[in-house]
């Protein structure tokens, strides 16, 4: 008998809906995190160079990437934006899309 992957197990729980919200309410912040590591990796900067450019440490971004960002502020973020020489940009979208 094969375990089941990360993907089904989290397809089994959005099946949940107190789950799906949760995990919806979630989606920000995984935006957020994808667009930094993003950032990082194509400007060719390591953890480390990020961190030494915001006055912090690298075990800081290791824990932000991995899952800690939900608790930076947005000073933090913006921190991080400009030492990735990046313009930090923030809209608001309605939930559902509206239909013509």
């Amino acid at each position: 008998m094969r375990g089941r992957t990360l993907k089904e197990y989290i397809a089994e729980q959005m099946k949940d809906p107190e789950f799906k919200k949760g995990w919806d309410d979630l989606d920000p912040e995984f935006a957020v995190l994808e667009a930094m590591i993003k950032a990082r990796e194509k400007s060719g900067i390591t953890q480390a160079e990020l961190a030494r450019r915001m006055g912090t440490t690298q075990s800081v971004i290791s824990r932000l990437e991995h899952g800690a960002f939900s608790k930076a502020t947005l000073e933090t973020i913006k921190k991080i934006a400009d030492a990735l020489d990046m313009r930090l940009v923030i809209k608001m979208q309605p939930k559902k899309p509206t239909t013509a």
